[in-house]
């Protein structure tokens, strides 16, 4: 596998996670409701989610994994949970512009522990690198080099995806300071995390 045999993998990427979908919505709401850097870890979160299951795919790990379903059912209600405590916090944030300032270094291991979980459970990631990647990767070809190429691959691409929306939902955070605006920004938010994770429960 060479160099140019990645671009059919990162265009097939990008179109995928830049799709609104859970992962989006989820890192929108966490910018919007605790800033650039919380929303970020988030995002840390979604990638190892998605270097998760390309390690499994690359192994030839799918079958197992299919035959662990319950285990992934368990890890997508854990993340669907934890998106609507992030929905419920959000909702009853507090107004003062103090207090949001406060939280954005907050929590980064439950960040990333939530994009994590949340990814595993994510039917539109599973599809994916359980069904999609094999038509743009050869799989049975892929060595210890090329593994490491589509790592740095997917690590790319998806902070390239991600970062642009989280800054601008943080950026509109930033501008709308007001304690009526920064209540329907939390309240926003919270909506974001609300329908992502109803997604997850729902999506087969």
């Amino acid at each position: 596998m060479d160099v140019l045999e990645f671009l059919p993998y990162a265009i097939a990427l990008a179109i995928a996670a830049a799709i609104p979908g859970p992962g989006i919505a989820a890192c929108v709401g966490k910018a919007l409701g605790s800033g650039f850097r919380p929303a970020v870890f988030f995002a840390t979160g979604l990638v190892l989610g998605d270097l998760t299951y390309l390690t499994l795919a690359v192994l030839g790990l799918a079958a197992v994994a299919a035959a662990f379903s319950g285990i992934f059912v368990v890890i997508k209600i854990a993340g669907a949970i934890y998106l609507v405590y992030l929905a419920w916090s959000f909702w009853r944030a507090g107004i003062d512009p103090d207090k949001v300032e406060a939280r954005k270094g907050n929590g980064i291991l439950a960040s990333v522990l939530g994009g994590y979980a949340m990814t595993l459970g994510n039917p539109k990631t599973i599809i994916f690198y359980m069904a999609l990647l094999p038509t743009v990767v050869k799989l049975d070809e892929v060595t210890v080099q090329s593994f490491a190429g589509l790592v740095v691959t997917t690590v790319v691409v998806l902070y390239l995806v991600t970062l642009p929306y989280i800054a601008l939902a943080s950026k509109a955070r930033d501008f709308l300071r007001n304690p009526r605006a920064l209540k329907t920004l939390n309240r926003g938010a919270a909506g974001a995390m609300a329908g992502a994770a109803a997604y997850i429960v729902i999506k087969q």
